[in-house]
């Protein structure tokens, strides 16, 4: 920065004072004029913003909280492990859509990972005491979800990434029930009777709405050998599942994934099996990713709108800050991409 006399001055943020000295005016004039406040003309308030921006000047968070209480951040902690966030691109997806709709406004993402339930709760308890957010994201709701009760005890402003199960929470949320039965129907039509779906946790409520719909369509078409089984989306446990289902009796014919990595996993496993992919064994991924269009053969896979659920939780978490109306908004639907990995079903 070069100050008035020529000199150059290091380690200095610009201030108010600075634009003032400039441009030869009041710091109450400044503040007017960057403000958007009346008490300036337009040609001063014109000179003003020019030379603010010319020596860099940016509003000073903190001095900001002080006057409107506003943090000007929202918080998303992220619990599950980091090796599975490494390969999972859900949350690469998710992250991109939440910077997308902050790109062009103050408010920034505070963004922490654990695996440590009691350390999520203890976050919310920190950020919320030393100002630091103005609102969180939840993903991930669970069964009896601890986090639920502490933000309604702490009065901090939540959006929930889950179906709305919470009446008094505002969420965003994806259709997977309609999904999950058109995976299903699809591979009914395409001969498949015996049909296993991999599915996440059983902690978590998208869980058990994606199994329960499952089971659903399952026993309406008569796939009464159609079944669940749990894994907890890494490669290496749904390796484990994939080939304890593909050396058991009766295997099944069709398999569907909760997670592209798990499906990746399966295809690897079959290979491995000598089980040709798509002849005998049809795979599934929800989720679509480069990582399903990549492999051999492509994986069919769910896409969903991910990006733009991150993004839509953002204007919502932001206009229930600004004391707008708590809603629930639902996304666009997710769409079945049929692929090679996918075909008849064999014949006995």
């Amino acid at each position: 920065m070069i100050n008035s006399e020529g000199e150059r001055v290091r380690d200095k943020r610009p201030t108010i004072s600075d634009i003032a000295k400039a441009a030869g005016v009041s710091t109450g004039a400044v503040s007017y004029a960057l403000n958007g406040r009346p008490g300036v003309s337009d040609a001063t308030r014109k000179r003003v913003v020019e030379i603010a921006d010319r020596l860099g000047w940016v509003p000073s968070s903190a001095a900001r909280s002080l006057s409107d209480g506003r943090a000007n951040a929202i918080g998303l902690v992220v619990d599950r492990p980091a090796r599975e966030l490494g390969v999972e691109p859900f949350f690469v997806q998710l992250i991109a859509g939440i910077q997308d709709a902050l790109a062009d406004g103050p408010t920034a993402l505070l963004l922490q990972v654990t695996d440590d339930a009691t350390a999520e709760l203890e976050a919310y308890r920190r950020w919320w005491a030393g100002r630091r957010v103005d609102g969180v994201l939840l993903a991930d709701l669970r069964d009896d979800d601890r986090r639920v009760e502490l933000v309604r005890e702490l009065g901090l402003p939540t959006v929930v990434l889950a179906e709305p199960v919470l009446p008094d929470l505002p969420c965003v949320w994806t259709d997977d029930e309609s999904a999950v039965s058109e995976v299903v129907e699809y591979l009914a039509a395409l001969g498949h009777r015996r049909i296993v779906r991999v599915a996440g946790p059983t902690t978590f409520v998208h869980t058990q709405i994606r199994s329960n719909a499952f089971t659903a369509a399952a026993g309406r078409l008569g796939l009464h050998e159609a079944r669940v089984v749990h894994a907890d989306y890494s490669d290496e446990v749904a390796a484990r599942v994939t080939r304890r289902v593909l050396t058991s009796g009766e295997p099944p014919t069709a398999m569907v994934f909760d997670n592209d990595v798990m499906a990746v996993s399966a295809l690897a496993v079959a290979h491995e099996l000598g089980i040709p992919v798509p002849d005998r064994l049809s795979l599934v991924a929800w989720d679509d990713s480069a990582l399903c269009r990549l492999v051999r053969p492509a994986l069919t896979a769910v896409r969903r709108p991910i990006a733009e659920r991150g993004a839509t939780a953002v204007r919502l978490l932001l206009d229930v800050i600004g004391g707008g109306e708590a809603a629930h908004v639902k996304t666009s639907d997710p769409e079945l991409v049929p692929r090679s990995s996918t075909g008849p079903a064999p014949r006995p």
